[in-house]
C-alpha cells in the first residue's frame, strides 16, 4: 500500500486533467521569490519595528552628527583661530570641553524618570524668564543682536537655554490640562502669554532669528494639542506683521531681508555673506574638496564655525555630505513622532513634539539660510555649528528623548531581558 505524503500533489483521475504544476511525481510549484527592492523594503520595515529602533535611532544619529559637528567645527575654524589666538585648535578645544560637559548631562537627563522631569518646569520656566530680562536690560550686543549675558569671563546666550526651559513648561502644562483641551482657553491659558512674554524678551534685544524659532515651539505644541485652525491663521499672520515691522526698524536687517534672494545685488554689503555661502556649495560638487580643503573659510565667508557651518561642510563634503546632515535631523524627528505616537503619557508625548518642532525648525532656518531661500538671521545648525550655549540645552534634549525611548513598554523588556541574559552568562560555569 503506497502512502502519500501531506505535501504530495493528488492525482488525477482517469478523464481529467492534472492540476497545473503539479503532475504526478512532480512537487508543486513554489511562488517566485520577492524583488531585491521589496525584499528591502521588507527588512527596513521589520527593523523599524523592533522594540529598541527608536533608542538606537536617536543614538546613532546624534553621535555621527556631533562628530561631524566637531569635524566641521575643526575645519572651518582653524585658520581665524590661528589669526586670533596663534592656535589652530583653539575653538575646536573650546567645543571639545562643551562636549565633554554636555554628554554627562545627557546621560542624567536620559536616566531621570519622567515624573522627575516634570517637577523641573517651574523652575526651568522661572529661570528662563529671568535669564531673558536679565539679556534684554545687561546683555552684550554681539554682530547687532543683544542676546548675550557676560557671567566673568564667561558669555552665554540664554535664548537658547530659554528653549528647552519654554518647551519643558508648555508639555508639563498641557500634560496636566490633558483632559480640558477641548476648550479653547484652556489650550490659550497660561502657554500662550507665558511663551509670547518670553518671546518679547527675545524680540527686545533684536534677536530676529531666535524670536522665529521660538513662534515655531509655540505653534508646533498648539497643533499637536489640537487648537483650531483658524488660530494658526491669524498667529501666522500677527506673526508677519511683527517681523515686517521689526525688520523696518533695522535698516541692516531690512537690506537682508529683502535682497535674500539675490545676495549678488548688494554683494559688497549685505548680500557678502550669502554669496560666499553660495560660493561654498557651489564648489563642493557631489563629493566635496575633501576635509580641509575649504578656501572660503580663509576669510571670504563670515561666521564659517557658526551660523554658516553648512557651507562649509558643502563645500568640503559636498552634496552627499549635506544630504546625510539634512537626514540625520528627520531621522532623529522620526523617531521622537515614533516615541510621541506610541507613548500612553501625555507628557512624552508633549516634550517629544516641541523638541522635534525646535531641532528641526531650527535645522530647516539655518539651511535655508545658507541656500539663500530665506534671510540670513543669525541663527545656528543644532549639534553642528560652533557654541556651547546651544550645545549643551540640545543635548540635554537628546538625552531626554533617549531615556522616553529606553522607556516604552517594549523597549524596557528588552533592554531588562538583555541585562538578565547578561548576567546569566557571566555566572554561568565555563565551558570544559
Amino acid at each position: 500500500m503506497t502512502t502519500l505524503s501531506p505535501d504530495a500533489a493528488p492525482a488525477a483521475s482517469p478523464g481529467e486533467a492534472a492540476p497545473r504544476g503539479s503532475a504526478r511525481g512532480l512537487p508543486r510549484l513554489r511562488a517566485p521569490h520577492a524583488l531585491p527592492g521589496v525584499r528591502g523594503f521588507r527588512s527596513l520595515r521589520d527593523a523599524l519595528d523592533r522594540p529598541l529602533s527608536s533608542y538606537y535611532l536617536l543614538l546613532g544619529a546624534s553621535t555621527l552628527l556631533l562628530t561631524i559637528g566637531l569635524m566641521m567645527v575643526l575645519s572651518s575654524s582653524s585658520v581665524d583661530a590661528y589669526k586670533t589666538t596663534g592656535d589652530s585648535y583653539a575653538i575646536v578645544k573650546r567645543q571639545l570641553m562643551w562636549v565633554l560637559l554636555g554628554l554627562p548631562c545627557a546621560f542624567i537627563a536620559s536616566r531621570m524618570s519622567p515624573r522627575w522631569i516634570r517637577r523641573m518646569a517651574w523652575p526651568a520656566y522661572i529661570v528662563s524668564l529671568s535669564l531673558l530680562l536679565l539679556t534684554a536690560f545687561l546683555g552684550v550686543e554681539r554682530n547687532g543682536n543683544q542676546n548675550w549675558l557676560a557671567v566673568g569671563p564667561l558669555a552665554i546666550q540664554p535664548s537658547e537655554v530659554a528653549k528647552l526651559g519654554l518647551v519643558l513648561w508648555a508639555a508639563n502644562i498641557y500634560a496636566r490640562k490633558e483632559r480640558r483641551l477641548g476648550r479653547v482657553h484652556e489650550i490659550m491659558i497660561p502657554v500662550v502669554p507665558g511663551m509670547l512674554m518670553a518671546t518679547g524678551l527675545v524680540i527686545l534685544g533684536r534677536d530676529l532669528g531666535t524670536a522665529l524659532v521660538l513662534f515655531a515651539i509655540l505653534l508646533g505644541m498648539l497643533w499637536v494639542v489640537g487648537a483650531p485652525p483658524r488660530f494658526f491663521v491669524l498667529s501666522i499672520s500677527i506673526i508677519g506683521v511683527a517681523v515686517i515691522f521689526l525688520a523696518a526698524m533695522d535698516t541692516e536687517r531690512l537690506q537682508r531681508i529683502t535682497n535674500f534672494s539675490d545676495p549678488f545685488k548688494d554683494y559688497l554689503d549685505t548680500g557678502w555673506q550669502p554669496a560666499h555661502g553660495l560660493y561654498a556649495l557651489s564648489t563642493g560638487g557631489w563629493f566635496g574638496q575633501g576635509i580641509g580643503a575649504s578656501t572660503q573659510k580663509w576669510g571670504g565667508l563670515p561666521e564659517a564655525h557658526n551660523d554658516f557651518i553648512f557651507a562649509v561642510l558643502g563645500e568640503e563634503l559636498g552634496l552627499v555630505g549635506t544630504l546625510l546632515v539634512i537626514g540625520l535631523f528627520f531621522t532623529i524627528a522620526f523617531a521622537a513622532i515614533r516615541i510621541a505616537s506610541r507613548t500612553a503619557e501625555p507628557f512624552v508625548r508633549y516634550m517629544s513634539f516641541g523638541i522635534v518642532v525646535w531641532l528641526l525648525g531650527q535645522m530647516i532656518i539655518n539651511v535655508g539660510m545658507v541656500l539663500a531661500v530665506m534671510p540670513v538671521i543669525g541663527i545656528p545648525l543644532p549639534l553642528v555649528s560652533y557654541g556651547g550655549s546651544a550645545l549643551l540645552p540640545s543635548l540635554v534634549a537628546l538625552g531626554l528623548l533617549v531615556g522616553f525611548a529606553r522607556r516604552e513598554p517594549e523597549a524596557a523588556a528588552a533592554l531588562a531581558a538583555r541585562r538578565r541574559n547578561r548576567s546569566a552568562g557571566l555566572s554561568a560555569p565555563a565551558a570544559r
